[in-house]
């Protein structure tokens, strides 16, 4: 992707250029005004923050913007050789954008493992955990107090079980008994429960939720048994009794969890979530690429990537589409680009073209560049499926799981799909976490990461520096993606992030 240049040069080198004909580079650390940028003959006109652009050459109102051989956007007005450029000098209007190609140089099968607990059915977990979920918000309390009194102490007996984790949501009543947003919270608290990290589970219920126990047992064809026990707090007597009665289901449940092993199996049991959370102008330049390279060895290892964030794909519709597997694919993802649409006529959002402040701040110049730069993270095989919010997926290869841009909502879609780990590059930094898929996080420059070591597991920053090539950096990332799915903590997990990111979509308006 950078043009060739010895690695003592690219280190030494205050800006980097993507392609030839690109007229802007990227500032690799901050420049003050009047600072000399010798590869590339010119002056910066203004101070530029590291991640931001400036202009190589004068541009032309009206003209493309390029970065990296594509364009970004058009510009608004004139612009001068070493003047910088700010989200408000560049416009989406009118931007035409190639296919996303869908290369032939993908990496072939090779043979990868990771050490998993295989389930009856054959679906492998990179965790075991029992989790407490509830139907309705009403049963949050009990549920939180029921998972949290197996400590580190208590469950000390039980080593191969990771943790008890409550599941509580702020939606279930006061919404539509029947449609598509019941729907979808059943099937999101649904594919939790079977989620290949998932031991065994615990539902509480108040008992007059619209999200009815029996009925959402029923349309989700859950059956209790000695792995899945309900308690209706009404029933039982309030809180103190529920809490006690789902104690006493986790503690039987225990044993049973515990009997798991870990043991060798193919890459292609891993299910990996894809997320970008917080970029900044460097997050299109190292992380998304190299995450894209170890995308496209699971893929050749015969594993599954879930690629989402639907209104981050908009923009670059033509493009998306064209990536797809067959015209079949190619319609179902047409289809959700139009219902995002409709569902955000009107509203304050990206998807009316403008930038928010936040990334502009971070050095990205429009949505369309921030669109591109996300699509890097899914490496280059075609979209093979296309799938519903919190749908099963089934892989194997890349699939599209359609979800808002919100990285909770996002990920808890993801993981009721089947992800059995998550990846979330960034570039300003993030805290995130996640259960029972843990997130590892990989940060766009070496800045964030030694400033944020205890919340970010890996560096691509070398990759900026020229020293480590995206592809190298790639093959790093799926090891350790290896290494994780085979239990080693990512930072997350030790700093006990989570738990409180289970947050089903609440589509629809509350009634």
């Amino acid at each position: 992707m950078f043009l060739s240049m010895s690695t003592a040069d690219a280190v030494n080198d205050p800006i980097l250029r993507l392609d030839a004909q690109d007229n802007v580079v990227v500032a690799r650390h901050p420049l003050a005004r009047g600072a000399r940028l010798p590869s590339e003959g010119l002056t910066a006109l203004e101070d530029v923050a590291a991640g931001h652009k400036l202009a190589t050459r004068d541009i032309v109102a009206g003209t493309p913007v390029t970065r990296g051989g594509i364009a970004i956007g058009t510009a608004t007005k004139d612009m001068k050789a070493g003047q910088p450029l700010r989200a408000s000098d560049v416009s989406v209007e009118g931007v035409t954008l190639p296919s996303l190609d869908v290369t032939s140089t993908r990496p072939t099968a090779a043979t990868a493992t990771f050490q998993g607990f295989v389930r009856e059915d054959g679906r492998v977990g990179t965790r075991n955990f029992i989790g407490v979920f509830v139907v309705g918000n009403c049963g949050a309390t009990a549920a939180r107090q029921a998972a949290d009194w197996f400590d580190e102490d208590r469950l000390a007996a039980f080593p191969n079980v990771d943790g008890v984790v409550p599941y509580v949501h702020e939606i279930g009543c006061g919404m539509e008994m029947t449609g598509e947003p019941m729907d979808l919270l059943r099937r999101t608290i649904s594919g939790f429960i079977h989620n290949q990290n998932t031991a065994g589970a615990v539902v509480v219920a108040l008992g007059c939720e619209r999200n009815n126990l029996k009925g959402f047992l029923e349309q989700e064809k859950l059956a209790v048994g000695d792995r899945l026990h309900t308690v209706t707090i009404q029933e039982v007597g309030g809180i103190r009794n529920a809490v006690d009665t789902a104690k006493g289901m986790v503690e039987a449940m225990l044993p049973l969890a515990d009997a798991a092993r870990r043991q060798e199996v193919s890459a292609e049991h891993l299910v990996l979530g894809l997320q970008c959370g917080a970029p900044d102008g460097f997050t299109g330049l190292s992380a998304n690429p190299a995450l894209g390279v170890a995308v496209d060895l699971l893929v050749a290892a015969g594993g599954t990537a879930i690629l989402s964030e639907t209104p981050e794909i908009l923009l670059a519709q033509d493009a998306f589409l064209a990536r797809t597997a067959s015209p079949a694919v190619g319609e179902a993802l047409r289809a959700r680009l139009d219902w995002w649409r409709d569902y955000n006529r009107g509203k304050d959002t990206q998807l009316n073209g403008v930038l928010d402040r936040g990334h502009a701040a971070a050095g990205l110049a429009s949505v369309l560049e921030k669109s591109l730069d996300g699509a890097r993270k899914a490496g280059s095989a075609p979209i093979a499926e296309v799938v519903r919010y919190a749908d099963r997926v089934t892989g194997p290869g890349l699939v599209f799981m359609d979800t808002p841009d919100y990285d909770p909502v996002s990920v808890t879609g993801q993981i009721a799909g089947g992800a059995n780990l998550i990846a979330m590059t960034t570039g300003r930094g993030t805290t995130f976490g996640s259960l029972p898929a843990p997130t590892v996080k990989i940060a766009s420059n070496s800045e964030t990461f030694a400033r944020m070591a205890d919340d970010i597991d890996l560096d691509c920053g070398p990759v900026l520096d020229g020293v480590v090539s995206v592809e190298e950096m790639g093959r790093q990332i799926f090891d350790a993606l290896l290494r994780h799915a085979s239990g080693e903590k990512t930072k997350g997990e030790i700093e006990g992030a989570g738990e409180n990111e289970f947050v089903p979509w609440p589509i629809g308006v509350l009634a």
